[in-house]
């Protein structure tokens, strides 16, 4: 199998984040809750997205890529820190936004404005429109002497999974350093790619470790995360084949995408009061809510050791309305 250190790669994160158990959660859950603080990879508000950078971002300017194109929602956590990333390396970056939900300057739109960031919307619900926008974009710059480099929404593409490779190995090395396996691992499932590394990372290094995925949107995740799962091992040149029935994912996305639940605001309020730590509505306050429903149904039956992934969003807090929720 490859080595990490046989890929492209650029030092962005401040890692290996913190991982350390959660003691009034667990005890409220009646499991052994760890968490992993991806939340604090050190750029901008921090997030799971700056591992996946590390390694897309080198591959851009591995090629000769002056330019980093990608997509997402308004307030895109994975296109602030793209804009953020390509400010420290110097490389330009143009954020092609659906024109959907909170596009005004609140949340992750006053970062992008800090950065100054070159944010188009588009008004569509299709991201082929999206996508069809970007290669126009692409154009303009080639025309002007540039070489840009695309990024699917989320940078969830093998490449892009493979950060969360190597964070599954470093969680794992760093629950044996604390005398734990895990049991099991939750994470949040927005575009698939965290998801297909943790996946593939824990059974590369972790086989008995199951990894469960919470959707917080209401596409068939399935098929996304194990083509992911499949096309990143075969980056490596891993052992490792994984069918649709291989991926563990719990739906609980409520009413939509970036729409506040009601379970998920009670675990972010939950987190913050038993814990001090803040999770957002978007994201992890429904992946949380996600564990917290799961262990209720007995999914957790016979395993103690939870590892909960904090992947950040903290951005989506300052631009929605937790007091509106919908289920």
């Amino acid at each position: 199998m490859k080595q990490f250190s046989d890929f492209p790669r650029v030092s962005l994160g401040i890692l290996p984040t913190p991982l350390y158990r959660l003691p009034n959660i667990s005890e409220a859950l009646g499991k052994n809750i760890y968490i992993k603080r991806d939340d604090m990879t050190g750029v901008a508000l921090g997030g799971n997205k700056v591992r996946k950078l590390e390694f897309l971002i080198a591959d851009a300017m591995a090629q000769g890529c002056d330019y980093m194109l990608t997509t997402g929602g308004a307030q895109s956590n994975h296109a602030m820190l793209t804009a953020a990333c390509c400010d420290r390396l110097g490389l330009g970056s143009v954020l092609v936004l659906k024109k959907r939900g909170v596009w005004q300057k609140l949340g992750n739109q006053i970062i992008n404005d800090l950065l100054g960031a070159d944010v188009r919307f588009v008004d569509t619900d299709d991201y082929a429109d999206v996508y069809a926008e970007m290669e126009i974009i692409c154009g303009e710059l080639r025309a002007k002497g540039h070489k840009p480099y695309c990024v699917p929404v989320g940078g969830s593409v093998p490449v892009g999974s493979l950060g969360y490779v190597n964070a599954a190995r470093e969680a794992i090395e760093q629950g044996a350093a604390l005398g734990v396996r895990f049991d099991d691992i939750i994470c949040c499932t927005g575009s698939g790619g965290t998801h297909a590394g943790m996946d593939l990372g824990a059974r590369i290094y972790s086989p008995k470790t199951r990894v469960t995925g919470i959707a917080v949107d209401d596409e068939n995740f399935k098929p996304i995360v194990r083509d992911l799962v499949n096309g990143t091992s075969e980056l490596l040149e891993a052992d490792v084949h994984v069918e649709e029935s291989d991926i563990n994912v719990f739906e609980n996305f409520g009413a939509g995408y970036a729409i506040p639940s009601s379970s998920g605001v009670a675990a972010m309020r939950m987190m913050a009061s038993k814990e001090g730590i803040i999770i957002d509505p978007v994201y992890t306050g429904k992946t949380f809510a996600g564990l917290i429903k799961l262990n209720e149904q007995g999914y957790f039956d016979g395993r103690d050791n939870i590892l909960f992934l904090h992947s950040g969003g903290a951005g989506g807090l300052f631009a929605i309305d937790i007091d509106h929720t919908e289920d």
